[in-house]
């Protein structure tokens, strides 16, 4: 069964699945399904680890805002064109910035919803470009033709280097559709037309186009090297497209993609997938040993799963104005039973697999 279609986030349509609290009591199995899994912390616990700690921070994740041009099915942020309210503020992002500047981090990472809607996106990756950072941004791609006042990003991701990583859930217009909305694959292909006309995914710009492939069903990624391969070649053959890497992610059982897994009586079947899959040579290199995320109103998380399930950081510190990154360095990081779509098969990152 393929994941259905949305129209509207769940938060504006009350559903229970908006509060994480019940998300994380549905992960853990006390509400809908009595599951008994075994916990993620005692398979890591296993394997030597007292308490999972973080290595050197590289990477800066901010997830900007909620607000999104696009209501996709599989969406773990619950993003939608109803998320208006959660936009990060010039303040925040300006102390962001100053945090930014004071430590020895290579990647500024900018998720959403869509990035792009935020008011001070543009002054925010210009900042961070001014500082030596490697932006990157988390583009849907629809949100370039959507409207006029987005039509320029491809040449203002150029100017700024801005490595632009972007979904695309298959290379047919079916199975986009299907999980990310009528006409998304068609908008998809014409704004990669755009990025690929000033230099993106083209040999020797040095401007990086990566796409995103997750699973449009309740089951784990085909091998990433393979999917890569295939999707050039469809791309090339089909649109004459370019991109540099494909990254494979698993899709996570949180928010609308749990919804799913719930209507569609996949869910226990998916987490005991999950659970077989679990592979411990991934432990080592999860996002969340090297990566900060900081919500749009400023709070910080381990990764932007963790911020979905509003589980902040075991520090003193949990909001940006605390910001102490000597105590973060000393974090046990925050774990739960989402956390095997991270380690299942190759893993599973923002970047792609893991091993």
């Amino acid at each position: 069964m393929a994941i259905k279609q949305r129209s509207k986030s769940l938060k504006s349509r009350s559903n229970e699945l908006s509060d994480t609290f019940f998300q994380l009591k549905v992960l853990n199995g006390k509400e809908v399904i009595d599951s008994g899994l075994p916990r993620f912390a005692d398979k890591v616990e296993k394997l030597g680890y007292q308490g999972l700690k973080p290595t050197k921070l590289d990477i800066f994740q901010i997830n900007i805002g909620k607000l999104c041009n696009q209501t996709c099915a599989h969406c773990h942020v619950d993003a939608g064109p109803d998320r208006k309210e959660e936009n990060m503020s010039r303040e925040t992002l300006e102390r962001c910035l100053e945090i930014i500047a004071s430590l020895d981090v290579s990647t500024v990472d900018i998720t959403g919803g869509a990035p792009e809607m935020n008011p001070h996106f543009r002054w925010f990756v210009e900042e961070c470009s001014k500082l030596g950072k490697q932006v990157i941004d988390r583009c849907n791609l629809t949100i370039i033709v959507a409207n006029p006042k987005y039509h320029d990003l491809p040449e203002f991701f150029a100017k700024h280097k801005v490595n632009v990583v972007s979904s695309l859930p298959y290379f047919s217009k079916s199975r986009t559709d299907n999980q990310r909305g009528d006409g998304v694959f068609e908008d998809s292909i014409k704004a990669l037309k755009m990025l690929n006309e000033v230099g993106y995914g083209k040999e020797g710009t040095g401007l990086a186009l990566d796409l995103v492939y997750n699973p449009s069903g309740a089951f784990l990624p085909a091998g990433q090297g393979t999917l890569e391969g295939e999707f050039k070649r469809q791309l090339k053959r089909k649109y004459d497209l370019d991109f540099n890497r494909l990254f494979a992610i698993t899709n996570l059982p949180i928010s609308r993609f749990l919804e799913y897994l719930l209507e569609s009586g996949n869910y226990e079947s998916y987490m005991e997938e999950l659970v077989n899959a679990f592979n411990p040579a991934t432990v080592e290199g999860l996002m969340c040993r090297n990566t900060i995320s900081v919500s749009w109103d400023g709070y910080l998380y381990d990764c932007d799963f963790n911020q979905m399930l509003d589980l902040k950081v075991a520090s003193n510190g949990q909001h940006i104005n605390d910001f102490n990154i000597k105590e973060l360095a000393n974090r046990h990081i925050v774990l739960n039973q989402h956390c095997y779509g991270c380690t299942a098969g190759a893993g599973s990152s923002c970047g792609g697999e893991v091993v």
